[in-house]
């Protein structure tokens, strides 16, 4: 028999002891002696377990928190090494925290009032150089990302499919409906991290689900609010990422109310000292100060890192423990030190058990590390030196403008604090007897020219690198050749065009993440309602057939260079439209509209006419085949009534002396008797290849045109194996239907073709005495209306003339009466 003492288990081997009358109460002796007895658990052997039995650790869902089961002492030493490590981190990029600091002084939003030196009262304006570059790059890309009619397009992966198309357009126009209406907050959250991004020259963006939301949001971090090792080169391979959550201390007592977070105490306080450099610098710049409330602010460390927890460790195949770190979340509020939440950060039916992406990371420059550089660091010497050169200019115009200088000491002058104002003149008391020799004023200069130039030469510099500078591309020669002023334009651009690259595939993963999570979160079916209909999403689209990306072209990235394009590309079609055609130059018009940006093009535009073939009466065919016009025969029309028809029209005699219009009736009953063959063909196949051939048929349609070409050939060559020799019978029968008829006599035909002749010239004669009489009545008319207009001008004439002379007698009249009054008097 044996005893076991459990935590740690202490087994007391009885087998040996002699069974005699001492043995019980030796075993009692022992008992007492190891613990009371309500440590002690007797078997059913016969053993005994002291002490409390071990816990078993309770059974929690995959999604569950696991920091509720697992220990306190567990969890303590997961902080402690977590902690540790993330200030490791923080104190690692120490440098980049400091040049991304005094870049935010320099940013020109903040006048510096207090300076004190060379004097009191000097300049303290700051140079807008980094500034202006900033909200320039802000503003052009902020619209390139999210242009109006949404951000997201989508391709089909793999061969062209109908249905694929179909779900294509659907995941597009689901995605550009919840950014642009439903996640109200991406737009707010884009435009200000354009605007951290040159600052910083990183900024993250977080997608992930919102449980109190029930949607999925995309928010802006603040770089200094992520924080990586120093060795990490990506997000992807990264071990460790800390986000630095701001939490007002409500939210997070809602979040432990649902079981998010564990329910332990969770301290608030106004002595975070995190980033503090940064903090105090963005909020000078904001003109905000903290308030008493700061203190209801939780600062929580969102952990994404590798642990291998005891009770939860990777099983190899063997069953036993592997020692490899799984991905988790874990949630650390800062002030309390505790762990509010441990949760998994894989998917369950993942065999690899990979993390689960939910940052982004957007470069303005890549470094020379993990995070990029920003207009702080390429142009931040610039700003400052040129805020150097202005603050001196200032001064040295005030010291030109109010001189200072030496005075005797025993001169005197009345109100001598008070500035002189203009117009007036003091009393002095000079000692000398000289006020010149009393006063000495100290020799400022001017503001210096060669600073001025300096200044020009260092605002330039820096704009050219930021591409702010204007280009004049509207100076060029408009007589250029194509392509000039597309190669002028991004020689001037270049280091914006890339920027513009990085931006575009990092919301290209932004994206992906997004639907991803629409993947995981929509029903089967997901109806919504927009203006004008309503439509609906398959949670199965977001499947990997189709491929979503960013609408915005990586290439491009204005609206002045897109509508160069548009241009230069409308010059080409102007150039040479024969090779383009009518669809080409509309095309063209087309495009550049758009690029000008301008609304209902097709108001404005009126499409080319639609010149596709399309299956006509055999009368309307007769009449475009005596115009000299082609047609076109159709496999559902009926051959045998159209080829009467046609064979009809062969036997009229304007026809039989036209050589051309026979020729092209032949050639289109030729169309009809090839498609008859085929249907016949068809029929008659067997069906083995008659199933070869529509799988052929099925393939060639869901494959893009260039790839199907070849497949329906070999369809074709299928189908005239079995069609070929029907066509010989057919042709056969036709020749036999139209063959020539018996000759008749000579002078017969000679006399129908002179009268032919005859009715021809009759008809040109009444065509152009008909047009002369036209022209003769026209004639008439237009000198009808001079003669009316010559009468009408002469009235007109005649009519003033009278007038005039009515004025004249009346002026006369009036000057008589007062030359009488006048003699009167």
């Amino acid at each position: 028999m044996a005893i076991e003492k459990q935590g740690p288990t202490e087994v007391i081997d009885t087998s040996t002891t002699q069974e005699v009358g001492g043995v019980d109460s030796q075993i009692i002796e022992v008992l007492e002696a190891m613990g009371s007895e309500e440590e002690i658990q007797m078997q059913e052997d016969g053993s005994a377990i002291l002490g409390p039995e071990e816990p078993m650790m309770p059974e929690v869902g995959f999604a569950e928190n696991l920091a509720e089961v697992i220990s306190p002492q567990e969890l303590s030493t997961i902080y402690i090494e977590l902690v540790g490590a993330i200030e490791s981190d923080k104190s690692s990029r120490e440098d980049w925290e400091r040049t991304y600091t005094d870049g935010l002084k320099y940013l020109g939003m903040k006048f510096d009032d207090n300076r004190s030196e060379p004097f009191a009262g000097a300049s303290g304006v700051i140079h807008p150089l980094l500034g202006e570059s900033v909200t320039q790059f802000q503003a052009q890309a902020y619209k390139e990302l999210l242009p109006a009619g949404g951000p997201v397009k989508t391709q089909v992966v793999g061969a062209y499919d109908g249905l694929v198309e179909e779900q294509a357009q659907r995941v597009k126009e689901f995605m550009n409906y919840q950014i642009l209406h439903v996640m109200e907050e991406y737009d707010e959250e884009l435009d200000q991290m354009l605007f951290y991004l040159p600052l910083a020259g990183s900024a993250f963006k977080k997608v992930y689900y919102d449980e109190t939301l029930g949607r999925p949001v995309s928010k802006f971090v603040a770089p200094e609010d992520l924080i990586v090792p120093y060795y990490t080169t990506d997000l992807e391979t990264c071990s460790r990422i800390t986000h630095v959550v701001k939490m007002p201390e409500n939210d997070v007592r809602k979040l432990q109310a649902i079981g998010f977070y564990k329910n332990v105490d969770v301290e608030t306080g106004d002595n975070v000292t995190l980033n503090s450099d940064i903090q105090s610098e963005k909020e000078k710049l904001e003109g905000m100060e903290p308030s008493y409330d700061d203190g209801e602010v939780s600062i929580l460390y969102e952990v994404h890192c590798n642990l291998d927890l005891e009770g939860f460790e990777d099983m190899g195949q063997d069953g036993e423990p592997s020692g490899v770190k799984l991905p988790y979340i874990v949630t650390i509020d800062s002030n309390s030190e505790n762990i509010l939440a441990i949760r998994r950060n894989f998917k369950e039916e993942d065999p690899m058990k990979k993390k689960t992406e939910y940052f982004v990371h957007f470069k303005f420059l890549p470094g020379l590390g993990f995070y990029g550089f920003g207009l702080t660091h390429m142009i931040g010497g610039l700003s400052k030196a040129s805020t150097s050169i202005v603050r001196q200019l200032i001064d040295a115009g005030t010291l030109a403008n109010l001189p200072a200088g030496f005075k005797t000491r025993g001169i005197r002058i009345r109100d001598e604090d008070e500035p002189i104002q203009p117009g007036e003149f003091r009393d002095v008391d000079a000692p000398a007897g000289s006020l010149r020799d009393a006063i000495q004023p100290l020799p400022f200069k001017e503001p210096s020219g060669t600073l001025l130039n300096l200044l020009g030469l260092l605002v330039q510099s820096g704009q050219r690198f930021a591409s702010i500078a204007d280009t004049n591309i509207g100076e060029g020669n408009t007589q250029a050749p194509v392509g000039t002023t597309l190669a002028l334009m991004e020689k001037s651009s270049k280091v914006l065009s890339a920027i513009h690259k990085r931006l575009h595939n990092g919301q290209k993963k932004e994206f992906r993440l997004l639907a991803t999570i629409f993947k995981d979160s929509l029903p089967p079916v997901y109806p919504y309602a927009v203006s004008g209909g309503n439509m609906q999403v398959k949670q199965q689209d977001f499947d990997d057939r189709v491929d979503i990306f960013p609408v915005s072209n990586p290439d491009i990235f204005s609206t002045s260079q897109r509508i160069v394009m548009a241009q230069e590309m409308m010059q080409l079609v102007q150039s040479n439209p024969e090779i383009h055609g009518p669809g080409g130059t509309y095309e063209a018009y087309r495009r550049m509209y758009a690029a000008l940006g301008a609304d209902n093009i097709d108001q404005l535009l009126m499409p080319p006419p639609d010149t596709t073939p399309k299956p006509m009466e055999s009368g309307m065919e007769n009449s475009g085949l005596m115009m000299g016009g082609p047609a076109q025969a159709f496999p559902e029309q009926d051959h045998d009534a159209h080829i009467a028809t046609h064979v009809s029209l062969l036997n009229m005699a304007p026809v039989q002396m036209n050589a051309q219009i026979q020729g092209n009736i032949h050639s289109h009953i030729m169309q009809h008797l090839q498609l008859k063959a085929d249907a016949i063909a068809q029929q008659q196949m067997p069906p083995e290849a008659m199933q070869q051939y529509q799988q052929m048929q099925q393939q060639a349609q869901q494959m893009p045109p260039q790839e199907a070409a070849p497949l329906m050939q070999q369809a074709q060559a299928m189908l005239a194996q079995f069609s070929s020799p029907i066509m010989s019978e057919l042709m056969q029968q036709f020749s036999q239907q139209v063959s020539t008829p018996p000759e008749e006599d000579p002078l017969v035909t000679i006399r129908k073709q002179e009268l032919a002749l005859k009715g021809q010239e009759l008809s040109q004669d009444q065509e152009q005495f008909e047009a002369k009489e036209r022209m003769r009545m026209e004639e008439k008319l237009r000198q009808d209306k001079i003669d009316v207009e010559r009468i009408q001008a002469q009235k007109d004439i005649a009519e003033l003339k009278d007038d005039t002379t009515r004025d004249r007698m009346d002026q006369q009249k009036e000057l008589k009466l007062i030359d009488i009054g006048l003699k009167q008097l």
